[in-house]
């Protein structure tokens, strides 16, 4: 009988048990996850050359590789070090480095078994993927997948090869292009994991199991690997190329072109396509795209460190079943939470629990679960909700004297605690909040529309509010899964007041006779998500004109914009405004050709660049780095510019 071995290392720990079991541990000293470092990667190599020594002696049986974080296995490669990993001088010999560390792992005479939880993302895929056998918790928190492509590259540490061979060249081309992250059962049905346990405290029962079994992981089958094959690789790419094509531009993200001409090269080949990374890697971290998504990456990280630790928010109360309010509502039972919607009667209030049950259906995948959510939002006209309730949100029409109205005779119903919010698009709060006996529990949480896709909350400070009432919204903000920013109320707050210069820019020249559908096209081509007369007709006409005129800005009434309003036609919301809409998509006629898009695109959007610079300097928020954040996230600015103040300050806006 051997007596059990250990070896401690900084990221690492790996004893041997009496069944000749090697037990290899990560537990990444600093951070909540589990990453990659260059550190990491040198201690691993030190531990696979004493687990070939054990293995070729025949002290070790095999291999157990888990997580000792609670967040789950590892959540990728360190972000902090690309910056200094995107030196040419550098980076190329670091990833081959990496490329034969995990092919060593690989050639390992003995088994290794991956137990995954949690987090197992990017390059923690990839080491996984380069063990011999799969184990993951099927649970809520278990995610899967390469989150690359978000940062402006694909994966490096021969995840392309590996995710191909297991999973066939479609299902993992589709993870990698466009950084999905998969729940366990979903990634076990795409053969990147082998076997599926209930709970964390299985994994290493299964993983011992699995080792003494010497259980090996088999590639796609057959059928899938085709698609790889001959003239249908070339076919497979044309496709993907399209795909790509109708999500992002190739010269505003390069990554998905590149990884999708890697696989057009070497996808009938796993271990050429693994061989082919560096080359095509090494460009695509230096570029100006990765640069700038790192940045955004980590300042968006950075609104993570807001808030009040151990806040907790169970029961939710919205006032206002239109579309924000009961969208509002909708997102806050999805995520959770206890909500009841108040509004006049039942009429109004019944749209909302139309549209909210829609969003469960397209969000769970099980009947329960719709049903669940659909018992934890309640219709509550006569407002029995809010002395119970841990958030007030206020998003009735945007009138003054209707707010008011409704808070006047709110505040003595409060719990202690409870967190007052308008949902305000525009309107001072200390205007708001002048019928209130404490004018500093009223805040302003300001959501975005359309609720469940975008992340932005615009958590908005009056002067009468303290520190502890804006960490409270913050932290709501987040508990909900949503990224706040703080901004100084103002007019416009933040996105609201750069993004009406730039729609009413627009909606003048479309008045003068330009064709909106040029307009559109253009600030796609500079890289907006949409164009400004598409995105007025989805915020909605009478929304921007209230907006509009709160800012100061003049509507004339006989102009078109003003006759649109008028006969009804709001927009997207009543299937007509600028443009007619069907089934939720703007019905564009043919753009006239012009002879530069992006340079129309970013004449443009100047108008939302000056306006930022100005909330800058008026301190509406605290940093350029926060206002690139909040209207990245708020108006869809292009993430790949870094924002319009440092798109401004590398004179690309």
């Amino acid at each position: 009988m051997i007596a059990p071995q250990a070896t401690e290392t900084k990221h690492w720990s790996f004893h041997t048990d009496l069944e000749k079991i090697g037990w290899l541990i990560i537990h990444s000293p600093e951070g909540s996850v589990n990453v990659l470092s260059r550190e990491a990667i040198m201690e691993l190599e030190t531990l696979v050359a004493r687990i070939e020594d054990l293995a070729s002696s025949g002290e070790v049986l095999g291999v157990a590789l888990l997580s000792g974080k609670d967040s789950g296995f590892i959540a990728g490669a360190d972000v902090s070090e690309f910056d200094a990993m995107s030196d040419f001088s550098v980076l190329p010999d670091a990833l081959r480095r990496t490329h034969a560390l995990f092919a060593r792992i690989e050639s390992l005479k003995v088994p290794v078994v991956a137990g995954i939880h949690g987090f197992c993302l990017g390059g923690g895929l990839e080491l996984a993927l380069a063990c011999h056998y799969r184990i993951a918790v099927n649970d809520d928190k278990t995610r899967i997948g390469f989150p690359e492509v978000n940062l402006g590259i694909f994966p490096g540490f021969g995840g392309t090869g590996r995710s191909i061979r297991q999973a066939g060249p479609v299902d993992a081309m589709s993870i990698m292009l466009t950084g999905k992250m998969l729940r366990a059962g979903a990634a076990r049905g795409l053969n990147l994991v082998d076997k599926l346990v209930r709970h964390r405290d299985m994994l290493a029962w299964e993983a011992r199991k699995a080792v003494l079994s010497r259980r090996k992981s088999e590639q796609a089958s057959l059928s899938k690997r085709l698609m790889a094959v001959g003239p249908l690789r070339s076919y497979v790419a044309g496709k993907m190329r399209e795909q790509a094509g109708k999500k992002a531009r190739k010269e505003h993200y390069p990554a998905p072109y590149a990884l999708i001409e890697l696989f057009e090269k070497h996808g009938n080949d796993w271990r050429a396509m693994i061989r082919g990374e560096v080359d095509a890697f090494v460009p695509l971290m230096g570029s100006p795209t990765a640069a700038n998504l790192r940045r955004v990456f980590f300042i968006s990280e950075s609104l993570k460190k807001q808030g009040i630790k151990g806040a907790k928010f169970a029961r939710v109360h919205v006032i206002g079943a239109g579309v924000m309010g009961g969208d509002i509502a909708a997102w806050c039972a999805y995520r959770g939470m206890s909500v009841t919607l108040q509004d006049l009667d039942m009429a109004r209030i019944q749209p909302a629990l139309d549209r909210a049950k829609k969003l469960f259906q397209k969000r769970y995948k099980k009947k329960r679960e719709v049903d669940a959510a659909m018992l934890r939002l309640t219709a509550d006209p006569q407002g029995l909700g809010v002395p119970r309730a841990d958030v007030i949100i206020e998003a009735v029409v945007e009138k003054l004297e209707v707010k008011q109205a409704i808070f006047s005779g709110l505040e003595d119903r409060l719990k202690p605690g409870a967190i007052l919010a308008t949902n305000t698009s525009s309107i001072e709060l200390e205007r708001i909040a002048e019928v209130l006996k404490d004018k500093g529990r009223l805040i302003g949480l300001h959501f975005f529309n359309p609720v469940a896709q975008l992340p932005l909350v615009e958590v908005i400070r009056s002067r009468f509010n303290s520190e502890e009432a804006i960490g409270k919204g913050a932290s709501f903000a987040q508990a909900i899964g949503k990224s706040p920013v703080v901004v100084k109320s103002a007019p416009g707050f933040l996105v609201n007041r750069v993004l009406m210069p730039y729609m009413l820019g627009a909606v003048e020249r479309v008045e003068k006779g330009e064709s909106k559908e040029l307009l559109d096209a253009a600030a796609v081509a500079f890289g907006m998500p949409m164009g400004p007369i598409e995105l007025m007709d989805t915020v909605g006409l009478d929304v921007g004109k209230s907006v509009a005129t709160e800012l100061g800005h003049d509507v004339p009434e006989g102009s078109l914009f003003a006759r649109l309003i008028a006969s009804g036609k709001l927009g997207r919301k009543s299937n007509e405004g600028f443009y007619k809409w069907e089934k939720g998509k703007a019905i564009k006629g043919p753009v006239p050709p012009h002879a530069d898009l992006a340079a129309l695109g970013r004449e443009l959007v100047k108008p939302l660049v000056d306006m930022t610079e100005v909330v800058v300097t008026e301190g509406v928020v605290a940093s350029p780095d926060l206002a690139d954040i909040g209207v990245i996230m708020g108006t869809g600015f292009a993430p790949f510019l870094g924002g319009p103040m440092k798109a401004r300050a590398d004179g690309r806006a």
